[in-house]
Formats: structure tokens, sequence, C-alpha cells
């Protein structure tokens, strides 16, 4: 059962942490049901949460609710894992530095300390932004700080990502910490078809030259994307392009399974 703060309904979960077999970490964990952002691809997530009944609607969706005993589920749990944990990411079903909710980001900041207090680094991904002055020299320098970025359109993104931060404003909160000699990395994914969007994956690229490491995924779940002729070819060939300009730039690469066909 839901309850509600004067700023955001909380819920209670029994556990946190749970191991996963993606790239960005062997655990995870989403401290968050929902997510502000109501992202339009459509979003992976919210037709998970709907289809085992955790949410009903996109509105719904859209009002996220904190995990009230994150922390304390933390405390019972990182003993148990912490001898198998290598990394845990924040998050696979919500975002941890969700754009407009700062409740969710001071949460996010909080857990993150708490796992690199215990050697535990952390892989976090966002549409909204970094607060560079909070993040400092307390942290792991082994976490990695992403953000997913599938174009630099502001039109694209008001039409498939709403209500999350600017394209410039996202990339300028990475760069910050770039600057502050953090691990950086980009998630281009899910990277759209021409039919959808017309535009040069190299300017895309050019952007974000700075950071450590590339990630590159079709856009599945959209019927657009096949009726967009030799749609496998397309994303072969912006494949070869991420690959080739990371090799140039030294960049860490890797290509989502099932991009490449």
């Amino acid at each position: 059962m839901a309850y509600k703060d004067s700023e955001i309904d909380k819920i209670q979960r029994k556990s946190l942490l749970y191991r996963t077999g993606v790239e960005y970490g062997d655990y995870c964990l989403n401290h968050v049901e929902g997510c502000a952002h109501g992202c339009l691809y459509p979003c992976y997530a919210m037709m998970m949460k709907r289809r085992t009944g955790a949410v009903k609607t996109y509105e719904e969706w859209r009002k996220p609710k904190l995990v009230g005993n994150a922390l304390e589920l933390l405390d019972r749990e990182i003993p148990r894992h912490r001898h198998k944990i290598k990394s845990v990411h924040l998050c696979f079903s919500t975002d941890p530095f969700m754009f407009g909710h700062d409740e969710v980001t001071n949460l996010s900041l909080k857990i993150i300390k708490k796992l690199n207090k215990e050697s535990i680094p952390c892989t976090t991904l966002t549409k909204g932004l970094y607060p560079s002055d909070s993040i400092d020299y307390d942290f792991s320098s082994d976490n990695r700080y992403g953000i997913t970025l599938v174009s630099l359109n502001e039109s694209f993104r008001n039409d498939y990502e709403p209500f999350t931060a600017r394209v410039k404003e996202r990339i300028e909160s990475l760069r910050l910490l770039h600057e502050k000699n953090f691990k950086t990395w980009v998630s281009i994914e899910p990277y759209p078809t021409p039919n959808i969007i017309t535009q040069d994956l190299s300017t895309i690229l050019d952007a974000v030259s700075f950071v450590d490491e590339i990630v590159f995924g079709r856009l599945n779940y959209n019927s657009k994307v096949r009726a967009f002729p030799h749609f496998v070819e397309f994303y072969n060939s912006q494949a070869k392009t991420v690959m080739s300009f990371c090799k140039t730039h030294r960049i860490k690469c890797h290509i989502k399974e099932g991009t490449i066909v």
C-alpha cells in the first residue's frame, strides 16, 4: 500500500537488490515505482509493469513512488550479497536522476554512497540531469555515470521523451562529471530509423566524444521500425559507424545484442 508525504508517494518493498545478466552490472535495484519521464518509444519498463498489473495507466506510471524503506533494505541485503556483487546498476525500470524530482535524486545519491562505502561501485543511466555539485570525491572513482541520448533534435525529444531534460543540458551535466575525472558513458538506445527521424549519427557521436564508453542499440516494439525498408541493413551500418568512431577515439564500445543481424 502506498502512503504520501508532502512531496511524493512512497511504497514499501520486501527486497531491493536483485541479480541480472545484462552488461550494466551484475546486480541492480529499482528504488522508484514508475517514471515521470513518460517516454513513448514505447517504454519497455512501462509495458512490463502494465502487463504485471503494477500500474494500470500511463498517467499512473508518470506519478513516481519512492521505495520508502530502500536504505533499510540495503542495510540488510548488502552483507548478504557483498561477496557476490561486482557492481550495481541504477536502474532498469525507472530513472535514478528523474528530471524535476529532487526526492528521487537525493535518494539515489544516498544509495550510491551507501554501496560505495561497502566498496561496491555503481553504474547509473538517466535522461535527467546529474547534480555535479553533489557528486564529489566521497563517491567511488569506479562508478560510471551515463545518459541516454538517441537524438540531438528537441522536437524528437518532445515527441518521444516529453518530460525529460533537454538534450544539451543532459550532455553538459555529463561533461561536468567527466571534467571532474569521473567515468562517463552514453547509451544510444533505442536508436530510431530514418522514417521516424532523419539525422546523422555522427553528429551525436561527436557531441559525446569525451565519454569513456558508448552503448548502441536498435529501437524495438515500434511498428515503424519494420516498416522502414532495409531496417536490418540500416542498423548494421549504424553499428559499424559507432564501432569505427569508438576505435578512432579510443572509446570502449558495446553493441547491444540483436542490433547487428
